[in-house]
């Protein structure tokens, strides 16, 4: 799987970063969205406000023109108030595990073990439904409740770059 992602990924921005900031917005703008209609809105976002300081400091009408067109305007509420937590409580420092990430207000588990994987190589899977759907077929899983099912990921996982596995699923 990851050979295959390694000579059939996509050149896309967030990709190319260990910016834990970056990878949020990206995995927050993704989330329901196309990666074709996702690209645009990530540049011109991450144009306007470049890090987390510049996403605090925003007003939320500033927030809300940069998402619009988007969808799912509370995604923009949640990122835009989370930033404003941690700058203002965390000294702009974002989680760097993922039980610190989903304690923020809109990171659930995929986007959580998205932004531990990719920005601090922590050994998470990434699983929303079409991943559960695609490992239970190429695993042969048909009936396994959902702490099994990690586990199961989680053994297929490399631990030296588990970002790899992460994003050759969601490539797929």
């Amino acid at each position: 799987m990851v050979s295959w992602y390694l000579k059939n990924r996509r050149d896309l921005p967030w990709r190319q970063t260990k910016d834990a900031y970056l990878i949020w917005v990206s995995e927050s703008i993704l989330q329901q969205t196309r990666v074709a209609q996702g690209l645009d809105y990530y540049i011109r976002f991450t144009t306007l406000f470049p890090d987390i300081f510049s996403l605090a400091a925003a007003q939320p009408d500033e927030v809300m023109k940069a998402w619009q067109g988007l969808g799912y305007y509370n995604r923009a509420r949640n990122l835009h108030e989370a930033a404003r937590d941690v700058v203002h409580n965390l000294d702009g420092k974002i989680p760097t595990t993922y039980n610190g990430l989903v304690k923020m207000k809109g990171i659930g588990p995929y986007i959580g073990a998205a932004i531990a994987s990719f920005a601090f190589n922590e050994k998470i899977p990434v699983v929303d439904g079409n991943v559960i759907r695609f490992i239970s077929r190429l695993a042969g899983i048909y009936s396994a409740d959902r702490k099994n099912f990690l586990s199961t990921v989680m053994n297929m996982m490399d631990s030296e770059e588990p970002s790899l596995f992460n994003q050759a699923i969601m490539e797929f």
